[in-house]
This record gives C-alpha cells, structure tokens and sequence, in this order.
C-alpha cells in the first residue's frame, strides 16, 4: 500500500491516469486509512474523474473532521455543471478555520462559478477582498490576482484588467500563471507560435538530408549533414559568371566575370522558403485560463 502511495506522488502530475490506477489498488488494499482516501480523491481530480473525486474527498474529510479540500470540491462541483453547489461550498465552510491558502482558493473557484451562472459583476464583487492588494507575495496573492483580472476581463474591463494581470505578473516571476502573456495580448502583441517555427525547421531538416544523399550517398558511413546555402551559392555564381564570359566573348578575365555576373542569388541570412515567408507577413500583429483556474484543472 505505502509503494502504491509513493507511485501517486511520483505519477499524479505526469500521468495522472496511472497515478489513479495505483490509488485505486491502494483503496483495495486499505480502505479505512484516510490518506488513501485522500490520495484516491486527488488522483482522481487530476485525472478528470470528478464524481470519484468528490466521494472520496467527501470520505475524507468526514473520516478526518478536515477541510482542506473544499476548493477542489468546488472545482469538481463546477466541472459536473453544478455551480450552485460550489457557491453552496463556498458560503458553508467556516473560512476562519481554514487555512489561508485554502480559503483563498475557495474564494477564487466560487467566484468562478458566478461566472458559470452569468453573474459577471458578482464574480468581480466577491474578489475584491483585502487580500488583493496586499503586499505579501504569496502564491495564492497571484492566483488571486489572476482571478480578479480575468472577472474583470470576462465582465468589460478591459482597462482595469489589464492593470490586474500586470500586477499579477509582477509577482509571478516563476511563471505560476500566464499574466504575462495575457498581458502581452492585450497590448496587442503577438507571439509567433511554434507551428511556424516548426514548418521552418522541417523544411531546413529536409534540406539537410538531400545534401547528405548528394554528398555521402543513403546511408553512407560518416555522412555529415552541410548547409546546403554554403556549398551551392558558390557552385551557382560560377556557373552564372561562366555563362556571362560565353556571351561577352570571355576576354575580362576572372575580376570582370565575377562583376558582370552579379551578387550570389543565395544568402545565407536568406534561407526561408517562400510558403514560410508568406505566412509570416511583415509588422503584422495580433491579439487571450481560466482566471479562476487557481485550484482548477479545467
């Protein structure tokens, strides 16, 4: 039971499906140890299966007298489509025995579902709480923060939001949330994805093969891929500088060729395709979790 418990922890962020796989044989084994119950219901959580979730974490507490997982409760109440049930959490815990973090995470999943229901100016009303604005870099002052930009976002704000996710990406100097990216799309900012990037790199790989073929032959032994922009630009202006001595009758010698037959038609600065150069027009700019993500894996 205790090795299953070790492969939860080990599992539950990676492959959260085998992490509940090895919870599922722990209960088998020792269902009236509340850790397993606890481990079963987080597991769970993290898998998707949110109705096991919630009635394990439900036995959990009932076995312990604890609350400390009101928020993922919450969190799974709203994603079965029961908002009511989340705020029904929300406005039952008694948030001055809970711990700070807890209660926070609480806060942040109820606003949510007032969102789920439509009530935009509720949702951004219940995170105005002092915690907001404190000075503390807490984690959950972040998620918090997070939170209230994303309320304020879905409500209109758009001014006032964008104020919030700065503040929160102040204190985010980990990375916890993406503040700063939000913060960047409201700006107007765009960061290119990496599908442009990659058709980019295939095409170079695909270049760098052919030259492998040409030079080593398939397969050969010690072949060693070349930037095929190195070797061609000086074949294809000796080439043209030959083809221009032809036609004026060859009598310039080797410095009047090279001038006559003018800079290389390769650079190699200049490597993109034409299809990966026409995806990625010139200046061109463009503009978005779930802001009461904190404690939420939706």
């Amino acid at each position: 039971m205790a090795r299953h418990l070790v492969a939860i922890g080990q599992l539950i962020d990676e492959d959260p499906t085998e992490a509940l796989a090895h919870a599922l044989a722990a209960r088998r084994l020792a269902a009236r140890i509340a850790a397993v119950r606890e481990a079963v219901g987080l597991a769970a959580y993290h898998a998707g299966e949110w109705q096991t979730a919630v009635a394990e974490l439900r036995t959990y507490h009932r076995m312990t007298g604890l609350q400390s997982h009101l928020a993922v409760l919450a969190d799974c109440e709203r994603a079965l489509g029961r908002p009511e049930r989340a705020i029904d959490l929300f406005r039952g815990a008694d948030r001055e025995k809970l711990d700070r973090a807890v209660a926070v995470e609480l806060l942040i999943v109820a606003a949510g579902a007032r969102g789920d229901l439509g009530q935009k100016d509720a949702a951004v009303a219940m995170l105005q709480v002092p915690e907001l604005t404190g000075d503390a870099p807490e984690p959950w002052t972040i998620r918090l923060r997070y939170a209230y930009a994303d309320a304020l976002l879905a409500g209109g704000r758009r001014e006032e939001a964008r104020e919030w996710f700065s503040r929160a990406a102040e204190l985010d100097v980990e990375g916890a949330t993406d503040a700063a990216e939000r913060l960047l799309e409201l700006d107007g900012v765009m960061i290119e994805g990496d599908d442009a990037d990659e058709g980019d790199d295939a095409d170079e790989v695909e270049d760098e093969v052919e030259v492998e073929d040409f030079t080593a032959g398939p397969g050969a032994p010690g072949a060693v891929s070349v930037r095929p922009d190195t070797e061609l630009v000086d074949e294809d202006s000796l080439d043209g500088a030959d083809a221009e001595s032809e036609r004026d009758g060859a009598n310039d010698g080797p410095d009047g060729a090279r001038a006559e037959s003018g800079p290389p038609t390769s650079e190699a600065g200049d490597s993109d395709p034409p299809d990966a150069k026409a995806q990625r027009p010139a200046g061109e700019s463009g503009d978005a979790v779930d802001g009461d993500q904190a404690g939420s894996r939706r």
